[in-house]
């Protein structure tokens, strides 16, 4: 009997502890739900954090982004501002470029001018001479009044032994002119020279006739000189006689000049008929 009621204290102990167990579980099951809403609740807070520090980051990333946008433009904007002060600059240096240039162009220019006035002579600096032999002033009259008309340099041609009278006389087959002009090859001697006969371009050659010819001393006249390249041309004077050959023992001596058509003139020529000579042959 003690036994009985010993089993069934203790059968009612088991059952007390199975109702308090199973209480607990359904405990635990409500806790359970409190624990999982309060789980999702921390989640979502967690979720919303996280979603904060993504929107931060985001932002973080998007302000570092335009940061960045912002530190590439102004980097491009220096860039161009720097760019832009090159090109700036560019000018200047181009300028002194072109003032450097300009000034060589204008110094080599300058060069230039001053070597063609010295290697290439216009009309203007043609030099002339008017060399002249005249024993009774009759030449000397017009080789004057070529030289005034030209502006020509004046020589004359003076024999070392002055002519006088008697040696001037035609009719007497012994007088010194006549004995000059019967042999070819006399040369009477020159007092003086022309200085830098080099220096002109063309030489216009006076004397008188004598026996149709020029006088021997003409002819010393050209043998003295270089005349290779120039132009030369004769005049003379006579009372009767023509022009004539009285060149061609001239022309002969100095063959490498160009020689152009000479003229004769009475004594009293005026300046106009001279000139009018003068300017035919295109030397002036």
């Amino acid at each position: 009997m003690k036994m009985k009621k010993f089993l069934m204290i203790i059968s009612a102990a088991v059952m007390s502890l199975c109702l308090t167990a199973c209480a607990g579980e359904g405990n635990s099951s409500g806790g359970k739900v409190e624990f999982s809403q309060g789980t999702e609740v921390s989640q979502s807070s967690t979720t919303t954090e996280t979603d904060s520090r993504v929107s931060q980051t985001s932002s973080t990333t998007s302000t570092e982004n335009v940061s960045s946008t912002e530190n590439s433009e102004t980097s491009s904007a220096t860039t161009g501002s720097t760019s832009e002060n090159s090109e700036v600059s560019a000018p200047s240096s181009s300028t002194t470029k072109t003032e450097s240039e300009t000034s060589s162009v204008t110094s080599s220019t300058s060069s230039t001018t001053s070597g063609t006035s010295v290697s290439e002579p216009t009309e203007d600096d043609v030099k002339i001479l008017v060399a002249y032999f005249s024993a009774t002033n009759n030449t000397e009259g017009v080789a004057q009044k070529l030289a005034d008309g030209l502006g020509a340099d004046l020589y004359e041609i003076t024999p070392q032994q002055p002519y006088t009278s008697a040696d001037l006389d035609y009719g007497n087959s012994k007088s010194r002119s006549s004995v000059e002009m019967n042999d070819p090859s006399v040369r009477p001697a020159i007092s003086g020279s022309v200085e830098n006969m080099g220096q002109y371009d063309v030489v216009l050659i006076g004397y008188p006739i004598w026996w149709g010819e020029a006088p021997r001393i003409m002819s010393t006249f050209i043998e003295s000189y270089d005349f290779s390249g120039k132009t030369l041309a004769a005049f003379c004077t006579s009372a009767s006689s023509g022009f004539g050959n009285s060149d061609s023992a001239l022309r002969s001596v100095a063959s490498g000049a160009t020689w152009l058509k000479g003229q004769r003139f009475s004594a009293g020529a005026s300046a106009a008929d001279v000139m009018k000579w003068a300017n035919g042959l295109g030397v002036n």
